[in-house]
């Protein structure tokens, strides 16, 4: 404790570089949050046929949080000809133009094919007939950096839009071949059809008890760089006992009559308090400082004994490994490389720098070998789904084991390096 307490450059790398890097992470990665969440695109917006489609689509993507509507550029509408330049300058991922005279092409194409199912078109011909298309082209400009899942979106919506367009001119249709037919029918099916919704969509993330919980950046963050920050102490522990060793004052220990295990707990509680420190500062970011910043709480879910089993076994976990590390070194250059790029590789494989769910299939499989991973896990689960105690009991369980994992293989390796 005293070593650590002198070391101020070495208390401030450790407590205040990761709210620092906190800050940062989310911040980058709150609009990448935000995409992945398909909301925001930045859409142009011009439309030319000025009738039902091209108004239906319009007030649609007004109305979508998938995109950010746009149909103007600089206070001046924007026309077809300066969507190409303004989606290849970047100023907007995706350009939307709807033609002159599509609602147009559609009515007449559903008017023939009401024609032709009421047996009223007699005049249209079987070679008029495959010449009636009720194709519209809406050209649709992508900047090259565009996700394909964003352009799926787009067309996805697009689709429905004709789609309902359609069915409101076919009902309509129907209804004027109806009036004509029985003239007295005041009620017409169009004007049902525009009251009514068939079926209607509710989004709702499955998370128990606590509700509606959207994941953002600061779900992720604050967890996810609490942890990459705790295992990190591997560095100054592992310098610790290197320096230990160097200096010569671990063989003054080890004349004591007490084993490796008893002789390393000190070092053992000391930093278990290091990171239990560590995560109430930057649980104190995720709720008190970067909502400052406009960003969202961070949201604890129900289970406070939740959060407690799994920070003391991330903790001990983390402790256990850099105890590891400083066993296994035996130079302070060899200890800082081998703890930084481990943690660096656990962490990127682990779900720290990116999700796994946007991860491969092949990197999901091995990122459940990651220690990080379990307690990412486990905080997603007490965060995000509103879990128990019961629900981060295995996550949490494989870091304890990982733990006396890491400290079997420290004492063994002491064995040996004491006999040679």
């Amino acid at each position: 404790m005293l070593i650590l307490l002198r070391d101020r450059v070495g208390l401030a790398i450790l407590f205040i570089m990761p709210m620092v890097l906190i800050f940062v992470m989310t911040l980058i990665q709150d609009s990448a949050f935000k995409s992945l969440n398909e909301k925001g695109i930045p859409i142009l917006f011009v439309d030319d046929d000025k009738d039902s489609l091209g108004i239906a689509i319009g007030q649609g993507l007004k109305n979508s949080e998938l995109c950010s509507f746009h149909d103007s550029i600089n206070g001046k509408p924007a026309s077809a000809d300066e969507v190409k330049k303004a989606v290849a300058d970047g100023g907007f991922l995706v350009g939307i133009i709807v033609p002159k005279g599509a609602t147009e092409a559609i009515r007449k194409n559903v008017s023939s094919l009401v024609q032709q199912t009421l047996g009223t078109d007699s005049v249209l011909s079987a070679g008029a007939t495959k010449k009636m298309s009720d194709s519209v082209e809406i050209s649709i400009f992508i900047d090259p950096i565009t996700k394909k899942s964003f352009l799926t979106s787009v067309t996805s919506s697009l689709r429905e839009f004709i789609s309902v367009i359609k069915t409101k001119i076919m009902f309509k249709t129907f209804s004027d071949q109806l009036a004509e037919i029985i003239p007295d029918k005041k009620t017409t099916t169009s004007s049902v059809f525009e009251k009514t919704q068939i079926i209607k969509y509710k989004e709702v993330y499955a998370s128990k008890d606590i509700g509606e919980i959207v994941p953002n950046a600061v779900q992720h963050n604050v967890p996810a760089w609490t942890i990459f920050a705790m295992f990190f102490i591997v560095l100054p522990l592992a310098g610790s006992m290197v320096k230990e060793k160097n200096e010569g004052s671990i063989f003054r220990l080890h004349t004591m009559p007490s084993s490796f295990l008893l002789l390393i707990n000190g070092k053992i509680v000391v930093y278990v308090l290091v990171c239990l420190i560590q995560f109430i500062l930057m649980l104190s970011v995720g709720l008190y400082f970067l909502p400052l910043l406009g960003l969202p709480t961070l949201v604890l879910g129900n289970s406070i004994a939740g959060i407690i089993i799994v920070t003391l076994a991330t903790a001990f976990a983390a402790t256990g490994y850099g105890v590891m590390v400083g066993t296994m070194a035996t130079t302070e250059q060899q200890g800082a490389i081998m703890g930084a790029l481990s943690i660096l590789l656990f962490s990127a494989i682990g779900g720290v720098w990116v999700p796994t769910y946007v991860m491969p299939q092949t990197m999901r499989h091995l990122s459940a070998f990651s220690p990080l991973n379990w307690s990412l896990n486990s905080f997603y689960e007490l965060f995000l789904r509103g879990g128990s105690v019961h629900s981060i009991l295995p996550d949490s369980m494989k870091l304890v084991v990982f733990f006396f994992v890491t400290m079997s293989i420290a004492s063994v390796v002491n064995r040996i390096k004491r006999k040679i």
